[in-house]
């Protein structure tokens, strides 16, 4: 069955178009001529037409049937090339042979319903299945991608649409081994790697304390160091204390004048005293004390040097390592040791006899080692990821991911047994229904076999000629053409008809023609086809009594299509006779719905057609009926449709009581404008005034609705109609 169709931006239907919903399998649409009816008959027809590319056809379960329509087009095709296709019935059959095919035809409806069962249940568990995915996509959307998009935006490329990062996430949570990482962790990693492609760092240079500190904790700068104590000069020395004095002045002493007094006091044995206090074990301490200071200067002075240059080489540095505010301070520190020990190292040279206590600079040295070897370290492992970046990049990527699983491995789990648990089902349901195809398949072919050996085109002859001579069409016949397969239309002397047969008596025929192919087919094989009948408009041509045989024809086929018998599964009717429509949409007297039904109409203001759904409920009682129902309704806007409808209504209740003449009734209007409208409202009561109504309706075409609908009141209301006029519009005394 077809259940919706969407039709627009083609003949009357503009680009909103109109949508038949939930269509049933008895569908009734009127409509007047012009506003688009075989345009739907065309556009199910053969949709695929380039004209119909924005409209749409929806069957149900996706499973289209053979459809079938009636319409100007298919007695133009059939009837205008001169003969008839034949259609295949079932022929000289035996009963036994009719029952058995029935049987078949019978088990492949009842196979077709498990299918189509089979086939709403998969659907059903694949929708659920799409919205469990849809789902699960969204919430991971929200609560992992945006989460951490901004730590871990470039491990999530390739996988920035919602699918596709759905689909990472679980291919992840199969396959993905790396080790469980925090994310502090794996953040401090990714804004190293996942930067800007890291460079190598140049390692810091490594700084020695061990000699200068190995100088700071010799001996010799608490010895104090004087001349031998065995010589005369000796006691005077030490009782003045002044060793390094007379060590300095020993220098200046050139000749037998001494450098202190500028005497000649000098002798050969006060010179060789001299000699004898400063001895060689004196000169020896002098002598190291010398080196110790000169070397603990240049080594102090050389790494200062060197821890200088490092601080100005780090600070210029955007990656460094170095904790470079701690390496500053410890350097100022160590600086500043440095100096005061130097000035000690100066006392001490020219004061050898006094002892010193230098500051240690271990302290200072340890911790500006231990910071040099942090930043070494850290630069080490930033080096080895420069090294390999690709590797350790895919790493971190892998770990990122993994810490994604784990934190929402629950919600994963939740979700994977809910699909394979829905897969099983699809899987278990397709191999049903894939069976029952197969089978519905075999029995199709069986039956088409037993077809073939029993259909023939002589009871379609039969058929139509029995219905032709029974409505009295005595004059012409349908025979076999000479070529087998083929019917041509007879006079009684056995002349070719159809050149001279009327148009009533085309469509007549051309329309049994048609309920003909509705039950059996062009070919043998065709015969059993579940089919969908479209039938647009079948008595334009023809008179009332041949109106109510067609009529009858179609209401047979309407009562086999609600009890399910045959091989017709749905009916849509198109027509724009009022007549016909009532007719053949008449239920019983008791009876007012049918939920196999739907009525619609199709109207036409200005140029567009537009749909209007009844549901169950037939809107059409008689012309007249519909008429007031037109004018009622609020998709009527068009003054000139709306005038039209009151000058019909008007003429035909008026002709019934016909006492009123024209100016009976346009006098009893006061105003000159409600005299113009009420002549040009009922100026169709008496015959010959209709060139003055022409004038007047090209007049006042303008004018409102509202202005029409009151003066057209008023005529009910001054014949003293009223109540007629209330009953139609479905007046109660509340709402008058």
């Amino acid at each position: 069955m077809i259940k919706n169709i969407n039709i627009k931006n083609v003949a009357t239907y503009d680009n909103q178009g109109v949508q038949f919903d939930d269509l049933k399998k008895v569908n009734f649409i009127y409509g007047a001529n012009g506003c688009g009816k075989t345009t739907i008959s065309n556009f199910i027809y053969d949709n695929s037409n380039p004209k119909f590319n924005s409209s749409s056809l929806v069957w149900q379960n996706d499973f289209p049937l053979k459809v079938l329509v009636y319409n100007k087009e298919f007695r133009e095709k059939n009837f205008g090339k001169g003969k008839l296709n034949g259609v295949f019935t079932l022929g000289e059959a035996t009963a036994e042979q009719i029952k058995v095919i029935e049987q078949k035809t019978e088990e492949l409806k009842a196979i077709k319903a498990d299918e189509q069962q089979k086939r709403e249940t998969l659907d059903k568990q694949k929708k659920t299945k799409d919205e469990l995915e849809n789902s699960f996509k969204e919430t991971t959307w929200t609560k992992v991608f945006k989460k951490y998009e901004t730590s871990f935006r470039e491990a999530f490329q390739g996988s920035m649409h919602k699918e596709t990062f759905k689909n990472r996430l679980l291919q992840e949570a199969e396959s993905n081994y790396a080790q469980i990482e925090t994310f502090e962790n794996l953040k401090e990693k990714a804004e190293t790697i996942f930067g800007e492609q890291p460079q190598r760092i140049d390692p810091i240079s490594q700084i020695s304390f061990d000699r200068i500190l190995e100088i700071e904790t010799n001996d010799i700068w608490k010895k104090i160091i004087v001349g031998k104590a065995d010589v005369d000069i000796a006691k005077l020395i030490q009782k003045l204390n002044i060793n390094d004095w007379v060590n300095q002045g020993r220098d200046y002493i050139q000749d037998d004048t001494c450098p202190f007094c500028q005497e000649k006091t000098i002798t050969k044995d006060f010179k060789s005293q001299i000699e004898g206090f400063f001895d060689e074990t004196y000169l020896n301490d002098i002598k190291q004390l010398k080196e110790l200071k000169n070397e603990y200067h240049s080594l102090t002075q050389n790494d200062i040097n060197q821890l200088n240059t490092i601080e100005a080489n780090q600070k210029s540095l955007s990656n460094s390592k170095l904790d470079i505010d701690k390496f500053s301070a410890y350097l100022k520190t160590l600086i500043s040791q440095n100096t005061a020990n130097n000035e000690f190292l100066i006392n001490k040279v020219k004061e050898p006899s006094r002892s010193i206590e230098l500051i240690s600079i271990k302290e200072q040295a340890d911790l500006v080692v231990e910071l040099i070897n942090q930043a070494n370290s850290e630069i080490k492992i930033h080096n080895d990821i420069v090294t390999n970046y690709t590797t350790e990049r895919s790493n971190l990527i892998k770990a990122i991911w993994k810490f994604l699983v784990e934190e929402y491995k629950n919600e994963i789990s939740q979700f994977n047994s809910k699909k394979n648990g829905l897969d099983k089902g699809i899987t278990i349901i397709d191999t049903k229904y894939k069976a029952k195809i197969a089978e519905y398949k075999t029995l199709d072919a069986e039956i088409k076999h037993l077809n073939k050996n029993v259909t023939s085109i002589q009871p379609t002859i039969d058929e139509i000629n029995r219905i032709l001579k029974s409505y009295g069409f005595l004059n012409f016949e349908i025979v076999p053409a000479q070529e087998g397969g083929f019917y041509r239309i007879q006079r009684e002397d056995g002349t070719v008809a159809e050149t001279t047969l009327s148009e009533g008596e085309t469509t007549f025929i051309t329309f049994l023609y048609y309920l003909q192919l509705t039950k059996g087919g062009i070919s043998e094989v065709e015969v059993n086809n579940e089919r969908v009948l479209v039938i647009d408009d079948p008595i334009s041509s023809l008179d009332s009594n041949v109106l109510f045989v067609v009529s009858t024809l179609i209401k047979d086929i309407i009562k086999q299509i609600k009890e399910d018998r045959g091989n017709i599964r749905q009916l849509i009717l198109l027509t724009h006779n009022v007549y016909f429509h009532k007719e053949v949409s008449f239920i019983d007297g008791r009876t007012k719905t049918c939920s196999k039904t739907n009525f619609w109409i199709l109207r036409k203001n200005d140029k567009v057609t537009t749909l209007q759904s009844f549901k169950m409920g037939n809107p059409i009682q008689s012309s007249y009926e519909l008429l007031w129902q037109e004018l009622k309704s609020e998709e009527v806007k068009s003054t000139l449709t709306v005038q039209n409808i009151m000058r019909r209504i008007i003429e035909n209740y008026f002709k019934l009581l016909g006492k009123y003449g024209d100016d009976d009734l346009i006098l009893k209007f006061a105003t000159k404008e409600e005299q113009e409208i009420c002549r040009s409202l009922i100026s169709w009561i008496n015959d010959g005034s209709h060139s003055i109504n022409d004038d007047l309706y090209v007049e006042l075409q303008d004018r409102t609705i509202e202005t029409y609908k009151k003066v057209f009141k008023d005529i009910f209301v001054l014949t003293k109609h009223e109540e007629h006029y209330n009953m139609m519009m479905n007046l109660t005394k509340e709402t008058v």
